[in-house]
């Protein structure tokens, strides 16, 4: 249980790290990212961490 609680705080605190890495990256005058590569990598990393959390809450509320 211990081991879950800790992966669970790592992909959050990557989450909300990337997600205000994001909104100040993107300009909202021209609709694009400053660095478009690093936005990316930014991305991906994101989106498997939402999707990590969100696999391991549906495993958790299933039980």
């Amino acid at each position: 249980m211990e081991n879950k609680s800790a992966l669970r705080f790592t992909f959050s605190t990557i989450a909300i790290i990337l997600g205000v890495v994001l909104f100040k990256q993107f300009d909202f005058e021209t609709l694009k990212f400053e660095k478009p590569a690093l936005a990316v990598i930014y991305i991906v990393v994101f989106l498997f961490s939402v999707f990590v959390l969100i696999k391991n809450y549906k495993k958790k509320t299933e039980k």
